[in-house]
């Protein structure tokens, strides 16, 4: 008996992992003490993101990013309709491509069809366009937030003041139960924009922690509660069953708290980029050719140079955009080949979606603004972040002025 207690007085405290066959060491779904320890962190988690979001914490469904937040947004709505009725789903021409190949997939596949809005030169869409969309058997519409490209912001909560109205009045019959719901993609929205589904009227909202700083590689999905939904993988019964597979719980941590420190901080920082940015497009806009170190290179006499301005375009809307983002086109001048050299110049930036700047072509959101550029043409995303200075601008700015002088004959 001695003995005993004696090695139970050693054991005491220790803990002895006999469990490696369960993915990771802290499952969430194990039932030991390490595993329901998981499970409570990781519900922390999940409050912690309904807070932010307005949102019930059994709302919130983890994902491992935005694409596939997106895809469980629309294809949970439409194959929960398959076998009743062909169902009707609507969104706008310059959606992410998580979105609008999606909605193309389902079209080809013949389980939906689909309406494709297209949105006005300034790069935002018209809420009574998407109305007049709605049709009886219309089920879902999807409108992203904030433009990953030209950072327009969408008027979300007309959009939704629309589709309730229409709901109201003609919602009968087929979908007396099952009214038109509203989905975004507010993946670019999360550090600079009120998230709170109930003020934005949305059933369905879209997350990515890869557009957070120090969020990791995580998304999340709010679906409310009494949405119609069928998940679209199998195997597991994780995320109420619609997102199965083990929880990624470091990155879900990482994300909760970073989200909470973005919206926490976002009055302050949206001031702060707004003020860079504005400064930014002042800056380019005077950006004039140094005479008498380019007239003899140009070939311009000094009365041509006094008041020569490299041209520029501003895509989208400049009062309906996020405050980190300036997209802009040089005419006659290929996006690529500006994005290339900025980038032989230390500076990074883009001139399309990172999800398609492996594919040939231009960019069809600047296309759908800017159709008269051609495609080549295209545009040059700037986005700030919390670290961009305005010393960071300063030598952009000087950057792009050695550049567009190099690259002179695109404008002969």
């Amino acid at each position: 008996m001695a003995k005993s207690n004696e090695s139970s007085a050693k054991n005491k405290g220790k803990c002895i992992y006999l469990d490696y066959a369960a993915s990771v060491s802290a499952n969430p779904s194990s039932i030991h003490s390490v595993g329901m320890e998981a499970k409570t962190r990781l519900q922390n988690a999940r409050k912690k993101v309904a807070l932010v979001l307005g949102a019930r914490s059994e709302e919130i469904i983890f994902t491992s990013g935005g694409t596939e937040s997106n895809n469980l947004a629309i294809q949970g709505v439409v194959l929960a309709c398959q076998g009743k009725f062909l169902p009707h789903i609507i969104t706008t021409n310059i959606e992410h491509p998580s979105v609008l190949e999606t909605f193309k997939m389902l079209q080809k596949r013949k389980m939906a069809q689909i309406s494709i809005v297209s949105v006005e030169k300034n790069g935002l869409v018209d809420p009574k366009k998407i109305k007049k969309e709605i049709k009886k058997n219309t089920i879902l519409v999807s409108v992203m937030y904030a433009n990953n490209e030209i950072g327009t912001i969408q008027p979300i909560r007309e959009i939704s003041k629309e589709i309730r109205h229409y709901n109201k009045k003609n919602r009968q019959d087929l979908l007396k139960n099952r009214p038109c719901l509203l989905h975004t993609d507010a993946v670019q929205a999360a550090n600079y924009l009120d998230l709170n589904v109930e003020m934005l009227g949305v059933d369905l909202l879209s997350l990515s922690g890869s557009k957070i700083e120090g969020a990791g590689r995580i998304g999340v999905l709010y679906k409310r509660k009494a949405v119609p939904f069928v998940g679209i993988l199998g195997g597991g019964d994780q995320e109420g069953g619609l997102r199965p597979g083990t929880e990624n719980l470091p990155e879900i941590l990482k994300f909760s708290t970073a989200l909470e420190l973005a919206q926490k901080i976002k009055t302050t920082e949206v001031k702060r980029l707004t003020k860079l940015r504005d400064y930014f497009l002042d800056e380019l806009s005077n950006l004039k050719i140094q005479k008498q170190k380019f007239s003899r290179v140009l070939g311009l006499g000094p009365d041509q140079l006094e008041n020569f301005v490299f041209e520029f375009l501003i895509n989208g809307d400049l009062k309906n955009r996020l405050p980190n983002n300036l997209n802009v086109s040089f005419p006659k001048i290929p996006s690529d080949l500006l994005v290339i050299e900025l980038s032989e110049r230390g500076i990074m930036a883009s001139a399309k979606s990172a999800c398609k700047s492996s594919q040939g072509g231009g960019s069809y959101v600047i296309e759908a603004l800017r159709s008269e550029l051609g495609e080549e043409i295209g545009g040059v995303r700037f986005s700030l972040g919390r670290q961009t200075t305005k010393r960071d601008i300063d030598y952009t700015i000087k950057a792009l002025s050695a550049i567009l002088h190099k690259l002179k004959k695109w404008y002969s």
